[in-house]
């Protein structure tokens, strides 16, 4: 070897200094770094008011206190003997499961009437979809003001039926639970629409056909066939619908405040009353109380679906 190959040699790098590079380059830039900060945002937004709700629930935290002790289940005691959280608990259930029918009704007639891909179709989705994405203390307000005495509605009746008509919509305290009920549905039902009109294009054309050349009828097609390949689209819009309705607040506290007679004071504007009086500690239990009530409904219900959808 001569001199020359000698110098060369020496003085090419080694070949693993690039490989090296490349790898702590490769590292720095790995795609899982850009989660740090959407991860580091919801452990300070998240996690940490979530274990100080478990933690505040056990002490005596409220504006009378000039220091925060432990007074252990205390809380829990005066709400469970108390009768207000019972009770508001049983009617954001009922809200919570006339919600679920109302809107997964709606949104399945709406997508079947909307199926077939026209201009006309096409328009009325979108206008479906637009309660979705509006305001829901918009959409409770606007209804608050069409659902009085001297509201809209009342006078569109009275135009048609040639006198006054004065019905308080949101006065029974029987049927008014129905009516904010209603009023939830009507706003969310153009996302249970659209989920049911993706499960409806997912079904083979093939499957239809061969029903279809077996002599079965419309009704007889869809009690057989589509809705039970429906079964996912349904698990979402039920579990979705029972979950956005128990946390419910805006609409209701807008149409009703959760009068009359308290008959339709949802769970989260109790404790939206108690936390204004400055009784923190107390609020915070009914969040957890809440929070049980909302994993011992929707969790099972979740599972049963999801095994209906293994059998099918």
């Amino acid at each position: 070897m001569t001199t020359t190959q000698l110098t060369r040699a020496d003085a090419a790098p080694p070949r693993s200094a690039p490989r090296a590079g490349r790898s702590t380059r490769h590292r720095q830039d790995h795609p899982a770094w850009f989660l740090v900060p959407a991860l580091a945002v919801l452990l300070v937004f998240f996690f940490v008011p979530t274990i100080y709700n478990f933690v505040y629930a056990f002490t005596n935290w409220s504006s009378f206190h000039s220091a925060i002790s432990f007074v252990g289940i205390d809380n829990f005691k005066d709400l469970f003997t108390n009768g207000s959280l019972l009770k508001d608990l049983r009617i954001t259930l009922v809200y919570a499961v006339l919600v679920a029918i109302f809107q997964n009704l709606f949104g399945l007639v709406l997508a079947l009437v909307l199926e077939r891909d026209t201009m006309i179709n096409r328009f009325a989705r979108v206008a479906f979809f637009v309660p979705v994405v509006m305001s829901a203390l918009a959409v409770g307000y606007i209804f608050q003001a069409l659902l009085k005495p001297q509201g809209g509605l009342n006078e569109i009746l009275g135009f048609f039926v040639r006198h006054d008509v004065n019905v308080a919509w949101l006065g029974s305290t029987t049927w008014t639970i129905v009516v904010v009920a209603l009023i939830h549905a009507w706003k969310w039902m153009g996302l249970s629409m659209l989920i049911y009109l993706a499960g409806l294009k997912t079904i083979s054309e093939d499957v239809l056909e061969a029903s279809r050349l077996d002599g079965a009828g419309w009704w007889t097609t869809f009690r057989e066939i589509r809705f039970p390949l429906l079964a996912p689209a349904i698990t979402f819009n039920v579990a979705t619908a029972l979950l956005g309705s128990m946390n419910g607040f805006d609409i209701v506290q807008a149409t009703t405040g959760g009068g009359p007679g308290g008959t339709t004071e949802l769970l989260n504007i109790f404790i939206f009353r108690t936390f204004g009086q400055g009784l923190f500690a107390q609020a915070t239990t009914m969040s957890l109380a809440l929070f049980a009530m909302v994993a011992i409904l929707a969790f099972p219900v979740i599972r049963i679906l999801r095994k209906r959808e293994a059998v099918l």
